[in-house]
């Protein structure tokens, strides 16, 4: 294929590292939009604290919302890779274009749900009387401009199978530097606080949904956003595809909802608020760690769909290793980050003696056996660059319950701040379950893809001898 890469030929090692970490650092970026959010809110004098709980609330909200994009986005890149992996440009184009239907669809959806019950739902998720108008006001804003952080996110995902890894950076990039620099001029210049940096972050989003777009919309990609072929089948297909990431991230949000219920429950009035917030600050230094290994697995997808189209198992199997090889690299830096460098992380949001000790602590209990995640995200989103869907949606729902199960237990065992511990008993146990089966079905699922290419190429055969 053209583009800055290609899919069937390079060399497998060289054409991972350039897919991938670019692919990395687009998340890590990616991050930025709800740190910086959080790191000039945590500043603002005398009402920091409080508000950046309140819009620790919002953060698996929003992160809810853009699931939704990644659901589609996901969904139909690997089915795309593998169409193109096959030399099926129209059915491709067909993929791309239903999928740009179902996200401007998804995304009025979603702006109408959270307008219509996003009071309710705030105070449910943790959200107590005194943080509540922050998160109010985050939210509301943010829902507004819903539809360009959905596009711009979900549409990237055909930049980036398609092998353009640098531009889907680009894009992220750019974005990421609007609302850097827009955040101080809404927040503390015109004094518009928690309302300054949810504009901020809306109009950064649009800068980055434009930029998606023209791209897409341009001459440069061999497949581009067209109109009409749209279809109620490869629709279902697609969601159907998309299902194991969309209920990753989905589950991730909901997750974080609970634990922040359960410290409101557990710690009580006061204390309560003092949790949320140091959980705020440490799942900040969270999303540092599993956007951007979410971005190094997901871009093995386009690799894996295209070969698999093509039925090149062998480049199948250098891809899933090298995918694996540098995911147990990141995954042990950011270990090693954890212990070193937390203190001066959590300085950025808050230099309270109190928040700090204990957002240190937190951070430190939840990554503590973080590079088994690499294992299991690799294998994961590997199933899902084949189209495996049942795997990839089966052992994502484990690691979610198990987690869930660990995150009620913990805090009546051990204490409501030894909560945080649940997050490294989860990702080795999950670990070990996605080995044993990708150990047992993977091997299976490759020789049914050749059993089925030798056959549509017996059955070509014949038909071309009969003619």
């Amino acid at each position: 294929m053209r583009g800055e890469n290609n899919l069937g030929k390079d060399e497998m090692k060289g054409l991972v590292l350039r897919l991938a970490i670019p692919a990395m650092f687009a998340q890590f970026i990616n991050v930025l939009y709800s740190i910086v959010d959080r790191i000039f809110i945590g500043n603002i004098p005398q009402i920091g604290e409080t508000a950046l709980a309140g819009v620790g609330v919002c953060g698996p909200v929003v992160t809810l919302i853009t699931s939704f994009s990644l659901w589609i986005g996901v969904g139909g890149s690997p089915l795309m890779s593998i169409k193109m992996g096959e030399g099926k440009r129209k059915e491709a184009e067909a993929i791309l274009a239903n999928c740009f239907l179902l996200m401007i669809l998804m995304a009025a959806a979603m702006t109408a749900a959270v307008f219509f019950l996003k009071d309710k739902l705030l105070l449910v998720f943790g959200a107590s009387e005194t943080t509540f108008p922050y998160a109010n006001t985050y939210m509301t804003i943010y829902a507004a401009g819903s539809l360009f952080a959905i596009l711009a996110m979900g549409m990237n995902t055909f930049i980036s199978c398609q092998g353009y890894s640098k531009i889907a950076m680009m894009s992220v990039l750019i974005g990421a530097i609007a609302n850097i620099l827009l955040d101080p001029v809404f927040i503390f210049l015109l004094g518009m606080g928690v309302a300054g940096a949810a504009v901020a972050t809306v109009i950064a989003q649009m800068i980055s949904c434009v930029f998606v777009l023209s791209f897409l919309f341009g001459e440069r990609p061999p497949v581009r956003i067209t109109f009409g072929g749209y279809q109620r089948v490869l629709m279902a297909r697609i969601l159907l595809t998309g299902l194991s990431p969309f209920v990753i991230v989905a589950f991730d949000s909901v997750l974080i909802i609970a634990m922040n219920m359960v410290l409101q429950h557990y710690g009580g009035p006061g204390f309560g608020d003092q949790l949320v917030t140091c959980n705020t600050i440490a799942q900040s230094f969270f999303l540092l760690i599993t956007l951007p290994l979410g971005g190094i697995t997901a871009s093995s997808q386009p690799i894996l769909g295209y070969n698999y189209g093509a039925c090149q198992i062998e480049r199948i199997r250098e891809g899933q290793k090298y995918t694996l090889f540098l995911c147990l690299i990141f995954t042990a830096i950011m270990m090693l980050a954890a212990h070193t460098l937390s203190p001066y992380f959590v300085r950025l949001f808050t230099s309270d003696a109190f928040y700090m000790d204990l957002s240190v602590r937190a951070i430190k209990a939840m990554c503590w056996m973080i590079i088994p995640l690499g294992v299991q995200y690799t294998i994961v989103d590997g199933f899902t660059g084949l189209s495996a869907v049942k795997y990839a949606i089966s052992l994502s729902t484990i690691r979610k319950s198990i987690y869930f199960c660990l995150m009620l237990v913990f805090p009546v065992l051990f204490g409501i701040e030894n909560v945080f511990f649940a997050e490294s008993a989860t990702d080795v146990f999950a670990a070990c379950i996605s080995v044993t089966v990708y150990m047992k079905v993977m091997g299976a699922l490759l020789k049914r893809r050749e059993a089925q290419v030798a056959a549509e190429k017996e059955k070509s055969k014949k038909a071309t001898v009969s003619a």
